[in-house]
Protein backbone atom coordinates (compact mmCIF):
# COMPACT_ATOMS: atom_id res chain seq x y z
CA UNK A 1 0.00 0.00 0.00
CA UNK A 2 1.35 2.85 -1.03
CA UNK A 3 0.98 6.43 0.15
CA UNK A 4 1.11 9.68 -1.73
CA UNK A 5 2.05 12.45 0.79
CA UNK A 6 2.30 15.40 -1.37
CA UNK A 7 -0.65 14.01 -3.51
CA UNK A 8 -2.57 14.12 -0.15
CA UNK A 9 -0.55 17.45 1.54
CA UNK A 10 -1.41 18.95 -1.99
CA UNK A 11 -5.45 18.40 -1.19
CA UNK A 12 -5.29 19.12 2.54
CA UNK A 13 -4.32 22.64 1.04
CA UNK A 14 -6.40 22.97 -1.32
CA UNK A 15 -9.25 22.44 0.77
CA UNK A 16 -8.00 24.49 3.09
CA UNK A 17 -7.73 27.46 1.57
CA UNK A 18 -10.92 27.04 -0.60
CA UNK A 19 -12.45 26.88 3.07
CA UNK A 20 -10.52 30.31 4.13
CA UNK A 21 -11.40 32.02 0.70
CA UNK A 22 -15.29 30.85 1.09
CA UNK A 23 -15.58 32.30 4.62
CA UNK A 24 -14.10 35.15 3.66
CA UNK A 25 -16.30 36.74 0.77
CA UNK A 26 -19.49 35.31 2.65
CA UNK A 27 -18.00 37.29 5.98
CA UNK A 28 -17.39 40.40 2.75
CA UNK A 29 -21.11 40.22 1.95
CA UNK A 30 -22.09 39.56 5.45
CA UNK A 31 -20.71 43.04 6.59
CA UNK A 32 -21.80 45.00 3.59
CA UNK A 33 -25.74 44.08 4.51
CA UNK A 34 -24.77 45.05 8.21
CA UNK A 35 -23.58 48.62 7.00
CA UNK A 36 -26.61 48.83 4.41
CA UNK A 37 -29.13 47.72 7.25
CA UNK A 38 -27.29 50.10 10.18
CA UNK A 39 -26.97 53.07 7.43
CA UNK A 40 -31.21 52.75 7.00
CA UNK A 41 -32.52 52.02 10.66
CA UNK A 42 -29.86 53.99 12.83
CA UNK A 43 -28.92 56.78 11.56
CA UNK A 44 -28.49 59.80 13.61
CA UNK A 45 -30.94 62.75 12.22
CA UNK A 46 -28.98 65.98 11.46
CA UNK A 47 -29.04 68.72 14.09
CA UNK A 48 -29.75 72.13 12.39
CA UNK A 49 -27.59 74.74 14.41
CA UNK A 50 -26.93 77.83 13.52
CA UNK A 51 -23.44 79.30 12.71
CA UNK A 52 -24.05 81.80 15.38
CA UNK A 53 -24.34 79.32 18.36
CA UNK A 54 -21.74 77.30 17.09
CA UNK A 55 -19.36 80.28 17.20
CA UNK A 56 -20.14 81.43 20.57
CA UNK A 57 -19.83 78.27 22.31
CA UNK A 58 -16.37 78.03 20.65
CA UNK A 59 -15.68 81.11 21.94
CA UNK A 60 -16.69 80.63 25.55
CA UNK A 61 -15.01 77.23 25.57
CA UNK A 62 -12.09 78.88 23.99
CA UNK A 63 -11.89 81.71 26.85
CA UNK A 64 -12.46 79.04 29.29
CA UNK A 65 -9.02 77.17 28.20
CA UNK A 66 -7.04 80.25 28.04
CA UNK A 67 -8.35 80.61 31.86
CA UNK A 68 -7.66 77.21 32.90
CA UNK A 69 -4.28 77.05 31.28
CA UNK A 70 -3.16 80.61 32.67
CA UNK A 71 -4.28 79.17 36.11
CA UNK A 72 -2.34 75.93 35.89
CA UNK A 73 0.80 78.41 34.75
CA UNK A 74 0.61 80.88 37.74
CA UNK A 75 -0.13 77.85 39.98
CA UNK A 76 2.93 75.84 38.14
CA UNK A 77 5.69 78.66 38.97
CA UNK A 78 4.40 79.52 42.51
Amino acid sequence: MEINLVGEALKFMILGMGVVFLFLTIMVFALKAQAILIAKYFTKPKQENSDSKQWKSKQTDNKNTIAAISAAIVYHNQ
